[in-house]
């Protein structure tokens, strides 16, 4: 059986509770930061509303021991329905039936990356048929910001006239994006940073080194360390990046999405216009970053095409000449630090 999502992410444990205990709306929508864990808590919230353990009254629910539970763990409870775009199944690891797969032709192209209005259609259709096992039934939808707008809307019918005894949990790290009327249907559930010993404590335990590094690389998010780890970004790694970059080793980011590559060259763009200023480092360990952080003009340049590159980051078709080009922007950004160090030492 897979392990509760608040035995694997501790932090969710009070969070799960009070949600459990004070849910007033038929929908409910669960936002913050990525990587803190919104889709296990949408999951263990639906586990909970499922649960058919009559000993265990809410909000001690869920039991994980009943058979619903052992159903929604298996992904085959038939009354739980996720919605996720095509393109994260795998790194959700939730495949399943009437998720809004694509047939036909339409199946040999790339994953898609929404959540189309094919998919909230069978979701819709879903919610309003009979529950298999008497305990209602639960849509999830991850993350919502993903829905296109002719999906957002479809749904947005389906949250104003909800129909049976459906509940909705949708997921969101960009509430903002969403429509106004959609999140006015949802109970909030903030969902914030973990604290930091908790995350550290954690991820010690799922065997990152020195955690605490990678956790202010990812702004206190443990589960994108996690996903960092798997690309091999280690916190050796990340403590030697600056120099590699400021020396225009493009090679330091080989293999890692275009996406992720902006992310940490806006990261050490940031902290290097940071120590420029005399303003401590954010994201990299004081140590590795020079001081001065490097020419500020050319840093703000900098920091200007890494925005552009972003707008278009999901378009990666010349990814090692936009990662090469890049690089070689940052290293001419940073080159004031090295010379005046070399300065320095020069004339002591």
């Amino acid at each position: 059986m897979a392990e509760p999502a608040q035995d694997r992410l501790p932090w969710l444990v009070e969070p799960l509770a009070r949600t459990l205990a004070t849910r007033t709306a038929h929908a409910l929508l669960v936002h913050g930061p990525r990587g803190v864990g919104q889709f296990e808590l949408a999951l263990a919230l639906a586990r909970a509303w499922l649960c058919e353990n009559s000993a265990v009254a809410l909000p001690a629910r869920p039991c994980e021991t009943c058979a619903s539970c052992r159903l929604a763990h298996a992904r085959s409870h038939p009354d739980l329905l996720v919605l996720v775009p095509a393109a994260m199944r795998e790194s959700l690891g939730w495949f399943g039936p009437g998720e809004g797969e694509e047939g036909g032709d339409a199946s040999k192209k790339k994953p898609s990356k929404e959540i189309r209005i094919d998919a909230v259609r069978a979701a819709i259709e879903f919610a309003t048929t009979t529950s298999a096992r008497g305990r209602g039934k639960v849509v999830v939808v991850h993350p919502a910001e993903r829905l296109n707008p002719v999906a957002a809307n479809a749904f947005l019918k389906t949250l104003e006239e909800p129909v049976g005894d459906a509940r909705f949990v949708l997921c969101s790290a960009d509430a903002d994006s969403l429509l106004p009327t959609l999140r006015s249907r949802c109970q909030v559930v903030p969902l914030g940073i973990p604290p930091q010993a908790e995350a550290e404590g954690w991820l010690a335990q799922q065997g990152v080194e020195t955690p605490g590094v990678l956790l202010a690389a990812c702004g206190g998010q443990p589960d994108e360390v996690l996903a960092w780890r798997a690309l091999g970004i280690d916190a050796a790694a990340w403590r030697a990046l600056p120099g590699r970059v400021g020396r225009g080793e493009a090679g330091a980011l080989h293999g890692w999405p275009l996406g992720l590559v902006v992310d940490v060259l806006q990261k050490l763009c940031h902290d290097a216009a940071a120590a420029s200023c005399g303003v401590p480092p954010r994201y990299f360990p004081a140590d590795s970053i020079e001081t001065p952080g490097g020419d500020l003009p050319r840093l703000l340049a900098w920091a200007a095409e890494l925005r552009r590159v972003a707008r278009h980051a999901e378009h990666p078709w010349t990814l090692d000449l936009s990662v090469e080009s890049l690089v070689q922007q940052g290293r001419e950004a940073l080159k004031t630090a090295r010379l005046s160090r070399r300065r320095e030492a020069a004339s002591g």
